[in-house]
């Protein structure tokens, strides 16, 4: 029987601008299914992804409710709150919101939080995109959001995989951004699954 793995989030999770197999979900399951620890097994990762472009946390919990889930999953993972950034929505607003999408992802992991892998939100700032903003000022607000999901992940106990760092490469890498100046290209989130990969493969041992 395949592992079978929910992503929940927006344009990050669904990859706006890349091709599926580029997607980071997509990537870190093929790495686990190309890692030593599974090798020579012939299951594979099935991938089921609940995320759209523009997404907030409560356009998230929607998008979850007009979708079939089918837990227990065997790993799950969750990236939302830079459209409530984008929005000027209040933080403690996406606290609430984060905090109840991350209850539902353990719920989906079958109770079990460390099943769970919550990735921080990029930086858009330095994306060709946001030229002519306030790059410091969005880098802020990104790293007060992400100081809210990190407190509410260790908070329950769930793994946090740090992606922001990476996201602000791309001030010096055209490569990793995608054609549409916004959104990380292919090469971008293979570095996620990467940093995701150690943790995605102690949650399947």
């Amino acid at each position: 029987m395949n592992l079978r793995y929910l992503a929940l989030g927006d344009s990050y999770t669904i990859g706006e601008s890349v091709e599926e197999a580029e997607r980071f979900p997509n990537q870190l399951a093929r790495l686990i299914e190309l890692s030593p620890q599974f090798g020579g097994s012939r299951r594979g990762v099935d991938v089921t992804i609940i995320a759209r472009t523009g997404w907030t946390t409560d356009e998230l919990w929607q998008g979850i409710q007009a979708n079939t889930v089918e837990p227990p999953y065997d790993l799950v993972s969750l990236l939302i709150g830079v459209n409530n950034q984008y929005r000027g929505y209040d933080i403690n607003e996406y606290r609430a919101g984060f905090k109840f999408l991350l209850g539902k992802a353990v719920e989906y992991a079958g109770g079990d939080v460390k099943r769970v892998i919550v990735f921080s939100i990029p930086d858009w700032g330095i994306t060709p995109f946001a030229a002519g903003r306030d790059a410091s000022q969005i880098a802020a607000e990104i790293d007060a959001f992400n100081r809210v999901n990190l407190e509410e992940t260790r908070t329950v106990g769930a793994h946090y995989v740090d992606v922001t760092p990476v996201s602000r490469q791309a001030l010096d890498d055209g490569a990793l951004i995608a054609s549409d100046g916004l959104h990380p290209s292919g090469s971008m989130y293979a570095q996620w699954a990467s940093l995701a990969l150690p943790i995605a493969l102690e949650i399947l041992k």
